[in-house]
């Protein structure tokens, strides 16, 4: 997602986003741990896809608007 999709969500939507996130990255710790990951660039993109909502939410406390 970039940052604008993310804009167009609700905070709630996007805290529910960033939880799917975080299990996605255990699951693919595991998977990376136990040698069964077939796509290591997966895990750079969901942690780029967390800090893309929690930069959103951020932006929101501090009332930036883009």
């Amino acid at each position: 997602m970039k940052a604008s999709e993310f804009r167009n969500l609700t905070s709630a939507e996007i805290e529910q986003k960033v939880a799917g996130f975080k299990e996605e990255l255990f699951n693919l710790r595991f998977q990376l741990a136990t040698g069964q990951l077939d796509n290591p660039q997966r895990i750079s993109a969901v942690r780029k896809e967390i800090a893309r909502a929690k930069t959103v939410l951020r932006e929101r406390e501090l009332g930036i608007t883009s």
